[in-house]
């Protein structure tokens, strides 16, 4: 069993080893990951749609949530382990979310990126992150199977 548990370590080293060195590769640090969540949702509350529904939930919670957004943007991109939260929970109930504010979520972030991204492929990696990120929330908050049950689509 203890070797089992030094191998899944090692693994885990490597896979965060393998994750450092493409961020470097990409010029991207902790910096730059406080930068773009700083700048992002400092853009998200100035956004006439977004922003009503990210500060109705966050009101007086906003360092918080940033020092959140921080851990799990660090934690995707180096695969650090830092992030222990629960997305999909934490968006159930958020008063006014609907399907398409997701993509207006995309598209301030890809313009965060366009400003403050140091190269394309850093977008690039970034904006893939984002999309599989909105993918899975808006499936997992607003997925209904019942409406890919044939027996109720009209023909």
């Amino acid at each position: 069993m203890n070797h089992e548990l030094q191998g899944r370590a090692a693994h885990v080293a490597a896979i965060r080893e393998r994750a450092e060195a493409e961020m470097k590769a990409m010029e991207i640090d902790h910096a730059f990951i406080d930068r773009l969540v700083e700048t992002f949702y400092g853009r998200v509350l100035a956004h006439p749609e977004l922003g009503p529904v990210f500060d109705a939930r966050l009101a007086g919670r906003w360092p918080e949530h940033m020092a959140k957004m921080k851990s799990f943007w660090s934690s995707v991109a180096f695969r650090s382990g830092a992030y222990g939260g629960k997305p999909v929970q934490a968006h159930l109930g958020v008063a006014n979310i609907t399907p398409g504010l997701f993509p207006q979520w995309l598209e301030l972030f890809a313009a965060t990126l366009d400003d403050i991204a140091p190269n394309g492929e850093a977008k690039a990696w970034f904006m893939a992150t984002a999309e599989r990120i909105a993918k899975s929330l808006t499936l997992s908050l607003f997925y209904n199977p019942a409406l890919d049950d044939p027996a109720r689509k009209p023909v």
